[in-house]
């Protein structure tokens, strides 16, 4: 059994806003572990009344967004921004699944997994940087997926979004630098949480378990713990990286 890390104040006096945090997995676990940072925490999400409890659980500034429109993208930053008077950091965590073979795949199925995995992601990207290039500082940090990296059966459309996070990680990062920006990733193998228990089978979740050197998924805050430390100062040499949080063996 893991222990669960206590905070340390790594991101005392940042104003945080971490994307599609309601709920029980990777974002709500940040958005979690950053208030236990110190951090002013805010959180959005297209579930609206998910949204409103995870907020007041952990005492968080919720604004609803649905990542694939950019005016509500917009309003999420015009509405953080002025609440706060700035966002130091940004947590792009929305991100959508699927399982189809390619030969079956519509084109509905492809675009919308790139849209919400991918394009949203550019989108929230876009708008951080606009806020953080004038004012000479800030971070992004990315969840990407080792499935970027790694092929696996029926997952054509959700590996060509994460690869494109990871190029798009890289690509931003290098563009933002000269401003004192800084853009990372964490590439998650496997976290468990009940939202992916209802949307794997629990054959491929065994398997996929059985491939980590550990023998079990990650918790959602073991991966919580990698998007901190990028976001804080301790990683402040670190850009256009994609770090892998897996303890996946060949």
């Amino acid at each position: 059994m893991t222990t669960r890390t206590r905070g340390h104040g790594l991101l005392e006096g940042r104003t945080v806003l971490v994307t599609a945090a309601a709920g029980t997995g990777i974002g709500f676990a940040t958005a979690e572990r950053c208030v236990e940072e110190g951090a002013t925490v805010a959180i959005s999400d297209r579930h609206e009344r998910r949204l409103a409890e995870t907020a007041e659980r952990i005492g968080a500034f919720a604004v609803p967004c649905d990542v694939t429109d950019e005016a509500q993208v917009q309003h999420l930053f015009d509405a953080v921004t002025e609440r706060f008077g700035g966002l130091d950091v940004l947590v792009n965590n929305a991100g959508l699944g699927g399982t189809a073979n390619v030969v079956d795949m519509t084109d509905e199925q492809w675009s919308t997994v790139l849209d919400v995995t991918l394009t949203g992601t550019f989108r929230c990207t876009r708008a951080a940087l606009r806020h953080m290039i004038p004012r000479g500082r800030g971070v992004v940090v990315n969840n990407a997926s080792v499935i970027g990296w790694r092929a696996q059966e029926g997952q054509a459309h959700y590996a060509a979004a994460k690869a494109g996070v990871m190029a798009l990680t890289r690509c931003s990062a290098v563009e933002a630098a000269r401003s004192g920006v800084r853009v990372n990733a964490v590439a998650p193998s496997l976290a468990m949480h009940p939202h992916l228990a209802k949307v794997t089978t629990e054959e491929l979740l065994t398997e996929l378990a059985g491939r980590e050197a550990f023998g079990r998924p990650a918790e959602p805050w073991e991966v919580a713990n990698v998007i901190v430390f990028l976001a804080s100062e301790y990683s402040s040499y670190m850009t256009g990286e994609v770090v892998s949080v897996s303890s996946q063996h060949p």
